[in-house]
């Protein structure tokens, strides 16, 4: 188990972004409330109901100009920068088109990936950025073909043009994976790589691995062979991706789950998005199901949708140094209060602030597996600690409805389900309900 860095050892913040979802045809002033899936857009109105000029708590994605000033105030930007500290390096892990997924071509979704990548460079300069694929990115939404699928309908007009745009972030050797499959590995620092998986390959609504759920791009089989070397070679290794492996297809998603179980000394964190709430999934043993190996921390969106702040990540994790776990030490949620940027004069910087800090804000000794797991069980009894957790998870702004005790069993439940469908996981949580009204409950909620 990794230990607690000695005193003075170095630390390192990592930016992590998911989800921005940018919407080229967000009007402020137009309707936040329509009969399509998708808001914020037309003619501006008069009245109540409009969108906000940052953006609105409705069904809306976000216009450039909110992501802009996000990257504006960072503390390694070329912006005013408001922060403490700069960071050591990016996480970026996709989905940057909107959900008007009934109206988007081929060449929308490369201006977007342009566009929001040029955006990034521009603010935050020299800062290293490791991408991940989103599902929103392929058009049509979800549908990435296997490697083997050749011509028009592969995925090689996606993967080319990302290894063009994000050739300045990765080596060669990371470009050649990602135009094949959209993965890759890359090291971040001395001691520390990444693996940036496309848990494309995995998701329960891409139509394609109908042919094959297994491994359709061989990815776990080359994931293993990345992990034995560094193994071998004495560093830890971050993975990234957008999907949460519990949202995964069974067979992809148990499979994972043994990887993670035998390289528990190698993988030292897990990053992912695509859920736009602030949650995690733990990992167990595999013998016994009670002993916390790993934790997949799912990271909030930067889009408001739906009814959400916007919102990013930052991880402090232990830095380069011999014997560092380079794992994730304190991770802190910033906002932008919709309701305060709105009201503000036009021309104001918008006022993004933290929202709290996960040691701070639940009282963990460290951010280790196992504090993770003891919060889960604590939140059974303590429900003034639950309430918090379930404020943090939709970025300051929770749904009208409370959640009530069908809601919080399903909730404490998929906080300890790193793989999917998997009753076995729930029991010592003495869930009162049924493991398939759970499933149903967690199938309710999402929102992707």
């Amino acid at each position: 188990p990794p230990a607690p860095p000695p005193p003075g050892a170095p630390t390192a913040r990592i930016l992590f972004l998911t989800d921005l979802h940018w919407d080229r045809q967000y009007v402020p002033g137009s309707a936040a409330a329509c009969p399509d899936p998708l808001c914020c857009r037309g003619a501006p109105r008069d009245g109540p109901g409009a969108a906000g000029f940052w953006g609105a708590y409705s069904k809306c994605d976000l216009p450039l100009h909110t992501i802009d000033a996000l990257l504006a105030q960072l503390p390694n930007s070329t912006g005013t920068g408001n922060g403490t500290g700069g960071f050591a390096a990016a996480y970026w892990t996709g989905d940057i088109p909107a959900h008007d997924v009934w109206q988007q071509s081929r060449a929308d979704q490369l201006r977007a990936l342009r566009t929001v990548t040029a955006l990034l460079r521009a603010r935050l300069g020299g800062l290293r950025v490791f991408p991940a694929v989103g599902n929103h990115e392929a058009t049509p939404v979800n549908a990435f073909p296997p490697p083997y699928v050749r011509g028009n309908r592969s995925a090689a007009w996606l993967y080319d043009a990302m290894a063009e745009a994000w050739q300045d972030w990765l080596p060669p050797a990371a470009l050649d994976t990602l135009r094949v499959g959209g993965f890759y590995t890359a090291q971040v620092w001395p001691g520390l790589r990444l693996v940036s998986l496309n848990m494309n390959f995995c998701s329960q609504a891409n139509f394609w691995l109908l042919i094959n759920a297994t491994d359709p791009a061989g990815q776990l089989q080359w994931l293993m062979g990345v992990l034995a070397d560094a193994e071998r070679d004495g560093e830890k290794v971050h993975i990234i991706g957008h999907i949460p492996p519990a949202h995964c297809l069974r067979s992809w998603s148990w499979n994972y789950y043994r990887i993670v179980n035998r390289f528990e000394g190698t993988i030292a964190a897990q990053f992912f998005g695509h859920t736009h709430l602030d949650e995690f999934e733990l990992f167990y043993d595999e013998e016994t199901l009670s002993r916390p190996v790993s934790i997949a921390f799912v990271a909030p969106s930067v889009t408001t949708y739906i009814s959400l702040n916007p919102g990013y990540r930052v991880y402090e994790v232990a830095g380069s140094y011999p014997g560092s776990s380079h794992a994730v030490l304190d991770h802190e949620t910033f906002i932008l209060n919709l309701t305060e940027a709105n009201a503000a004069p036009p021309g104001a910087a918008p006022p993004w602030q933290r929202l709290y800090s996960a040691r701070e804000a639940y009282g963990l000794p460290t951010a280790f597996p196992a504090d993770w797991d003891l919060l889960v069980r604590r939140m059974q009894d303590d429900e003034q600690l639950f309430q918090r957790f379930w404020f943090h998870l939709h970025k300051g702004h929770p749904p009208r409805e409370p959640c009530g005790s069908p809601c919080k069993a399903a909730l404490l439940c998929a906080l300890r389900t790193g793989r999917a469908a998997d009753p076995a996981l729930c029991r010592p949580l003495r869930p009162a309900l049924p493991f398939p009204r759970i499933q149903q409950l967690w199938h309710q909620r999402r929102l992707c």
